[in-house]
């Protein structure tokens, strides 16, 4: 039966990454259509898109009871993204070179936002302990996801003020191909809904039948399908000389996560995980979200060497998580 569902589990995943990568062509297509510049698409159409997985994931969990798949999916997805993903595409394009300033400024953003989550995580022990708020409920309550979706859309607002500064378009289509292409949007939406769902129910059955907790399920299993889409993207882009265009997807896609994805799981159903395993992996993802941060603020930019050490860096979050996994 294990064997089984994990083979339903990763063929649900193959339907999330293709109906997501989809649903993202024709949201890329129509928003040409706009006339929308190169940085917009790459960040607030792109990094959104690419991150819906890991938001279906989060609202399918949310309403079977189940949250803690989005939390895990959530990190996982961030580290991954900020190892795997860049060091990956690092590789391919052997060097990436950060110029603007903007972006520069927006990865110091992206620091601050990763470590917002956990903050509110844990703020129900530091309001306790001072004394304030004694009700204060544990984990990341719905008050807490109106916050991180505040602090989205100021974001995303940001972003729309920092649009005029990028020139570069993308070449428009056709009104008959807008058509189209919002047929496409639609069937790739309904599709997204429905793998979103199997993943999740085959989470839970592989979680049951082999004894780990939901939460790594989602940190190393689940992160690893829903990471696909900015893996593609963010290569596809280097390979054609738009680094601004994967950065911005980058940057986008943690933000997301952290913000949307658990904002809107939060609300729907409160995530509570305070457990070793998400003490260890939260600090991990801000670990790493820094060393980031250090390499793409540097003069010399991303190397092959920088590339190859965030993906050594990854292999050690597995070994360290499988250890505390051991206790």
């Amino acid at each position: 039966m294990i064997i089984q569902h994990f083979f339903f589990f990763m063929t649900a995943c193959i339907f999330l990454v293709k109906s997501s990568d989809y649903l993202v062509k024709s949201l890329v297509k129509i928003s040409s259509f706009f006339k929308l510049n190169e940085f917009t698409i790459g960040f607030i159409i792109m990094a959104i898109s690419t991150s819906l997985p890991e938001l279906f994931v989060g609202i399918v969990s949310a309403l079977d009871g189940e949250p803690i798949f989005a939390l895990g999916n959530a990190i996982g997805s961030n580290i991954m993204d900020l190892t795997i993903v860049i060091g990956i595409v690092t590789l391919l394009a052997k060097e990436i070179k950060i110029k603007s300033k903007i972006i520069k400024r927006d990865l110091i953003y992206m620091l601050l936002i990763v470590i917002l989550p956990a903050l509110l995580m844990i703020d129900h022990k530091i309001w306790n302990f001072l004394g304030i708020f004694p009700n204060t409920p544990r984990g990341i309550s719905r008050i807490d996801g109106f916050i991180l979706l505040f602090v989205f859309a100021g974001y995303i607002w940001s972003m729309f003020r920092q649009e005029r500064l990028f020139r570069k378009t993308i070449p428009p289509v056709s009104k008959v191909e807008v058509i189209k292409y919002a047929l496409l949007f639609c069937a790739s939406f309904l599709l997204l809904i429905i793998s979103a769902h199997f993943v999740v129910d085959y989470a839970s059955l592989l979680s049951f039948e082999l004894s780990i907790p939901p939460l790594l399920i989602g940190l190393f299993i689940i992160s690893l399908g829903t990471s696909l889409p900015e893996l593609m993207f963010e290569s596809k882009a280097v390979m054609s000389h738009h680094e601004e265009m994967a950065v911005g997807d980058l940057i986008g896609s943690v933000i997301s996560n952290s913000t949307l994805v658990l904002g809107v799981t939060a609300i729907i159903s409160p995530i509570v995980g305070d457990t070793l395993v998400f003490v260890s992996s939260t600090f991990f993802m801000i670990l790493i979200a820094f060393i980031f941060l250090t390499f793409a603020e540097s003069d010399k930019g991303l190397s092959w060497k920088e590339g190859m050490s965030l993906v050594l860096l990854y292999l050690f979050f597995v070994i360290i998580e499988t250890y505390i996994k051991s206790f």
